[in-house]
């Protein structure tokens, strides 16, 4: 089953997890301290980003966690929103990818 995903903007981190720690109930499954995290519900992939290019809020882009996919693609919608469509492998590689030494696996 495909799990939504958001990527959202922050300017802080540390307190970004407190506030949607509380919301989901549960920690993050990977954290990057003062740089990122990342839910994995059921039903929703979360993703917050040290972002200051960006309002702390503002929505970096939407896509898919999908078991099937092959590959990480990015495809932009109508309305010009970037749409990615990947597997938690596919995830972990670019979180290891951006964060060297992370060991974040699929989880």
């Amino acid at each position: 089953m495909k799990r939504l995903h958001i990527a959202i903007a922050t300017h802080n981190v540390e307190a970004s997890i407190e506030d949607y720690s509380a919301r989901f109930e549960a920690r993050p499954c990977a954290c990057i301290p003062g740089e990122y995290a990342l839910w994995r519900t059921a039903t929703v992939n979360l993703s917050i980003r040290k972002d200051l290019q960006c309002s702390p809020g503002t929505l970096r882009h939407l896509g898919f966690e999908d078991p099937h996919a092959r590959a990480f693609t990015m495809s932009l919608d109508v309305n010009g929103i970037d749409w990615e469509n990947f597997s938690q492998e596919q995830q972990a590689a670019e979180i290891e990818a951006t964060w060297s030494g992370t060991d974040h696996g699929p989880v």
